[in-house]
């Protein structure tokens, strides 16, 4: 197995957002035809915005099933991904929960209420027969109250930016990722720029995770940019993996250097 690896992260999962992937997923599986497996990490919000509930729409359930049986991961990826908690109230708090993101649903929560929402989204997985390999939280933010709470379930992994951590001990392991803004003309041009200087930087990088959102598959110039990128890191050696197998790897790497 390469020293190298990738991982291919489709992010807000979701019955109301599966429409803005179908064309890009079957172009990734047309480049596995020529290239080999190119397994996708599908990170599912069980009730996107609390009006889109996987429970309710048996068709995509069934297309994640469909995803699981020829290799790829299903993670848990919060349970609304909208911050609803009450309204900030320190500039810091304003600053991340309204100009940074509004959708960090667990950065504000106390222990209990995310070990609820955590309960709750792996009702669903239990449900499906989904197992559970990793979290990632919203925007990447967690309190401390929430990390608590995960690192008291059976997930293996959670992640931010530039790190997956493992569980439940939060032991970090470098894994930086690619990720765009798209929602402007102006936040894509810079995302272009940042991308691809991360991308030369990170050229060593055990594991290079690239961060797809269903408003990047709005525009065609950002698709361009996801399917040339992931092309290219396979033709540079880079092996695609799921997140869930590149930190089981570590994991038995670690045991059988001990």
């Amino acid at each position: 197995m390469a020293d190298r690896h990738l991982s291919l992260v489709l992010h807000d999962v979701a019955p109301e957002t599966w429409p803005d992937y179908v064309d890009f997923v079957a172009k990734i599986d047309a480049l596995a035809r020529r290239h080999g497996p190119i397994p996708i990490t599908w990170l599912v919000v069980p009730d996107f915005h609390h009006r889109s509930d996987c429970r309710r729409d048996g068709a995509f359930l069934e297309r994640l099933q469909s995803r699981r049986a020829v290799g790829d991961e299903l993670a848990l990826h919060g349970y609304y991904h909208c911050d609803d908690a009450p309204a900030p109230r320190t500039p810091r708090d304003w600053f991340m929960r309204r100009f940074y993101t509004w959708e960090g649903e667990f950065y504000a929560l106390d222990e209990n209420e995310a070990a609820r929402r955590l309960d709750k989204g792996i009702e669903l997985f239990r449900s499906q027969g989904w197992p559970l390999t990793g979290f990632v939280a919203p925007a990447w933010l967690m309190s401390q109250g929430a990390r608590r709470a995960l690192a008291q379930r059976d997930f293996c992994y959670t992640s931010d930016p530039q790190h997956l951590y493992t569980l439940p001990d939060f032991t970090r392991l470098k894994a930086p990722g690619l990720v765009w803004s798209a929602r402007s003309a102006w936040r894509r041009g810079l995302s272009h720029l940042a991308s691809e200087t991360q991308r030369w930087r990170s050229r060593q990088a055990p594991l290079l995770r690239l961060g797809l959102h269903p408003v990047d598959m709005r525009h065609a110039r950002v698709q361009e940019y996801w399917l040339a990128v992931l092309e290219r890191l396979i033709h540079e050696g880079r092996h695609p993996i799921t997140k869930y197998d590149w930190v089981t790897g570590q994991r038995r790497r670690e045991q059988h250097a001990a």
